[in-house]
């Protein structure tokens, strides 16, 4: 890949173009276990991630690199079944790269999905969360994807994070849990880098800092969608209780429940499509820095 980001993303963007006739308004990437809901997209054209410049193909199961671009809930949508992790030795510019493309195909809102380990002893494997803030610790460390030069082209130098996650897609979030009948947990997600699963100390520095859930994804790409102005919801599933005193972690747990999970994700993320305005976006201001 060259060193102009526009030009890496005009490619990648034409490649895609070429293959479908729709032009998506919601980008939705689904995370480990979640990808099945693809399948549900009509009028879809599947395009492998070894197809299109600047993708990688991802390397963890669950996740099946590809992008899918069709119809879901009436909604002209992509799905990135399966995303990109800093811990598979990828740049964070490598993780986002993505969502900046979906973003030049005519994307203004990004549905970003993930599993995540519950914090709380009285959480359940299986949960809905609504992500109503995020703690980027490797960001917070300088693995942070708008480090460099910026391109004044794609976003401002100092994009603000608060109220990063939309409060109106938070509504019909909440709205649509409601009626179906569908707990809906809320809460801040914790992204770490990966991939070892936390020691006990590590958990509790999670909680103490204030995390409802911890995981290792998603932020990176809900920062790079707010500096190009993208409304952003971001959704977990609640695969293992991350507990310092409960039993370890492991990644076949995670798909498992994503399987049992199924059903009640689908049907909450097929009512938030139909309801959501996929034109409206919200552009970040920056702030003069002190």
């Amino acid at each position: 890949m060259d060193n102009d980001l526009s030009a890496q993303i005009e490619q990648a963007r034409f490649t895609i173009a070429a293959r479908s006739h729709i032009e998506p308004r919601i980008a939705l990437i689904l995370g480990s276990g979640l990808g099945d809901l693809a399948d549900a997209v009509t009028e879809s054209v599947t395009v492998p991630y070894t197809e299109i410049p600047g993708f990688v193909q991802p390397a963890v199961a669950g996740h099946r690199g590809e992008l899918v671009i069709g119809l879901l809930a009436g909604q002209p949508i992509a799905v990135m079944r399966g995303r990109f992790h800093f811990y598979e030795g990828h740049s964070m510019q490598q993780v986002t790269f993505p969502v900046r493309v979906l973003h030049a195909l005519g994307c203004t809102t990004l549905l970003a999905t993930n599993a995540a380990g519950g914090l709380h002893d009285n959480w359940r494997v299986g949960d809905l969360m609504l992500i109503t803030d995020h703690i980027f610790l490797p960001g917070l460390a300088g693995h942070h994807p708008l480090r460099g030069p910026n391109d004044d082209r794609l976003g401002p130098r100092f994009p603000p994070m608060v109220g990063a996650y939309d409060a109106a897609l938070q509504a019909v979030a909440r709205a649509v849990a409601a009626e179906l009948g569908i707990p809906l947990r809320e809460g801040i997600y914790m992204m770490l880098a990966g991939p070892a699963f936390e020691s006990s100390a590590e958990l509790r520095m999670c909680r103490t800092l204030g995390a409802d859930a911890v995981g290792m994804s998603t932020v990176p790409e809900v920062v790079v969608a707010r500096h190009m102005g993208m409304r952003c919801l971001g959704l977990s599933l609640i695969t293992n209780l991350a507990l310092p005193n409960g039993p370890p972690a492991n990644h076949q747990e995670v798909l498992d429940a994503g399987d049992a999970a199924r059903p009640a994700f689908t049907a909450l993320i097929c009512g938030i499509l139909a309801r959501i305005d996929s034109s409206a976006a919200t552009i970040p201001t920056s702030p003069v820095p002190l």
